[in-house]
């Protein structure tokens, strides 16, 4: 029977996750999230599962070695919170999830560019108020329209056939065509292109140095004054500071953002009684156009019910001294 302690809990995972465990291990289930200030508590846990937004540095994971974890079982697809150098060097295993449920991700996507396309929130604010004026609430048909498709894996094929559902015409950019999405009819083109010509872009690519602030000023440059932006993948995709200067030049039609790249200490909390310091962060928040939500995309009983159970798994294989496609750093 192993020791596990997991950081960043929600309340609606717990449930879920000590189901995915309910075979004898010890699990210990905090809220706090996992960093220097808090690495000590997981003295004597040979195992930690960890969320997306925890820190493992080097001076982490230098931490939970000299207390006696062996192994890093990350909750998430990405990994990019934890140096995996340093946990080859420490000898500890990582593994994470390497997929769940496409459609929570994708689905919401679309939530996000269906509700700023025909400014949903703005119409309900007015309502709650009694004001049913139809000023500056009109959007567009995506009947017919481009959607581009930044990433076209499990999640952006998902996407695509939504988008298809739609009547849409589809461009993907990927270093790698999907099969699947050509034959859904998507057209793969570079990534200039994709931007110069989509009506719709989304965005479904892994944080990677390759990939950090793809959409930058030349980018936004290069897409449509009318066009949509939506981010439900990585917050790092999007050079924040280049997008509030897109903005306040009254471009973009809507923005949906379910990430921001300095989300850490910030989303999955309740900060509504602090100042809010993130200046870029208050300055997106003022845009009529824009709609930021905490990371909530894979957030379905269906997807979290697959995370814990994956994570069950990379655990039960760690014990057993096995790897599999989900192992990032293998056991020594």
């Amino acid at each position: 029977m192993a020791e596990i302690v997991a950081y960043g809990v929600l309340k609606d995972e717990q449930p879920l996750l000590e189901q995915a465990f309910a075979d004898g291990h010890l699990l210990r289930c905090l809220e706090l999230l996992l960093n220097s200030d808090t690495a000590a508590t997981a003295a004597g846990y040979e195992i930690v599962s960890s969320s997306v937004n925890d820190v493992l540095d080097a001076r982490v994971l230098r931490a939970l070695a000299a207390g006696g974890t062996r192994m890093i079982a990350q909750r998430s697809t990405g990994y990019n919170n934890v140096d995996l150098d340093e946990a080859r060097r420490l000898g500890l295993t990582v593994a994470r999830v390497s997929w769940y449920s496409p459609y929570s991700v994708a689905e919401f996507a679309w939530t996000l560019a269906l509700a700023v396309n025909r400014r949903v929130v703005r119409a309900v604010g007015r309502t709650r108020e009694f004001d049913f004026r139809l000023n500056g609430l009109m959007g567009r048909d995506f009947h017919g329209r481009t959607a581009g498709i930044l990433g076209t894996g499990k999640i952006g094929t998902a996407f695509a056939r939504i988008a298809s559902g739609y009547g849409m015409r589809l461009l993907g950019w990927d270093a790698v065509p999907n099969p699947e999405c050509a034959a859904l009819g998507v057209e793969y083109v570079d990534r200039d292109r994709l931007l110069v010509e989509s009506d719709l872009v989304s965005l479904h690519v892994p944080l990677l140095p390759e990939t950090h602030h793809i959409i930058d000023a030349a980018a936004l440059d290069l897409m449509r004054d009318d066009a949509v932006l939506i981010n439900t993948s990585r917050g790092g995709l999007i050079d924040a500071a280049a997008l509030v200067e897109a903005l306040r030049a009254d471009r973009l039609s809507g923005v949906g953002l379910d990430v921001y790249e300095e989300e850490a200490g910030v989303f999955f909390f309740d900060r509504s009684l602090e100042v809010m310091t993130d200046d870029t962060l208050a300055r997106l928040m003022t845009f009529r156009n824009v709609l930021i939500t905490s990371h909530q995309a894979y957030f379905t009983e269906d997807a979290v019910r697959q995370i814990a159970e994956t994570t069950a798994g990379n655990v039960a294989d760690f014990l057993a001294g096995r790897t599999g496609d989900n192992t990032l750093v293998p056991p020594v």
